[in-house]
């Protein structure tokens, strides 16, 4: 049996480690596409570490949002909130153009914060603009590395298609498995995405009818959470992939 001290310090970490597994992939991978497409400059650490302690920022700001009792996540406010606040300063004082990104962060952050507070965090909208922030960091990786936008539009672009579809496909897997509309509209969509990559190349075109066969096939079927987060870890692999190559 467990020790008492190591079941209590687990249930501590639990309390700053939000359970959304899924997260990681969709903050780490235009993160990491946009290094490789763009460069990686010594800002990037601590952007990264910056933005991942934003998203637990985030999360725990939601949380007190939904809940109305925003004194139960004090202490993860407050240490989030220097985390984020210290490992960005650095990246603002190397890259002041950051910045200019800051309104379309702050209107997503502000869409969230309005689904959390009428308690509909699963809304697609509300999964949109979360995704969209994410999608963003392959612009601000850009221009910490001082390339334009252009250079990233491409990247940009696969990885918001992947990301969009995976909201509709994951729906369908999970949440909405008996929901016949919104089957049809993760197939519709993969199409539609994958009409508008052949002109990329055939690996972004494989990769994307591998998807759109997915969005197809899979839904119905009896795989567990787990198993569909394993997929999603081998499409992102793929997207990375077709992105960067």
């Amino acid at each position: 049996m467990e020790s008492a001290p190591v079941i209590t310090r687990r249930r501590s970490v639990r309390q700053f480690v939000p359970p959304q597994h899924g997260a990681w992939a969709m903050l780490l991978l235009p993160y990491v596409i946009g290094v490789i497409a763009a460069g990686f400059r010594r800002p990037d650490l601590p952007l990264l570490g910056a933005w991942l302690a934003g998203y637990l920022l985030s999360y725990y700001a939601f949380q007190a949002i939904k809940s109305r009792r925003p004194r139960r996540y004090v202490r993860q406010l407050q240490l989030y909130g220097l985390s984020t606040l210290l490992l960005a300063t650095p990246v603002v004082v190397a890259r002041p153009a950051v910045l200019l990104y800051a309104p379309a962060f702050a209107v997503l952050v502000a869409v969230n914060a309005w689904y959390a507070h009428r308690r509909r965090e699963r809304a697609f909208l509300n999964d949109l603009a979360a995704v969209t922030q994410s999608c963003l960091m392959v612009f601000v990786v850009a221009t910490v590395a001082g390339a334009p936008p252009s250079t990233v539009l491409t990247p940009f672009t696969l990885v918001l298609l992947y990301l969009t579809g995976t909201i509709l496909y994951v729906k369908t897997m999970i949440r909405e498995r008996d929901s016949q509309s919104y089957r049809t509209a993760s197939a519709i969509y993969h199409a539609a995405a994958l009409a508008a990559v052949v002109t990329q190349g055939p690996l972004p075109t494989a990769v994307f009818t591998l998807l759109l066969a997915r969005a197809w096939l899979l839904p119905g079927r009896s795989l567990t959470p787990k198993q569909v987060g394993l997929l999603e870890i081998a499409a992102s692999t793929l997207v990375l992939l077709a992105t960067v190559t």
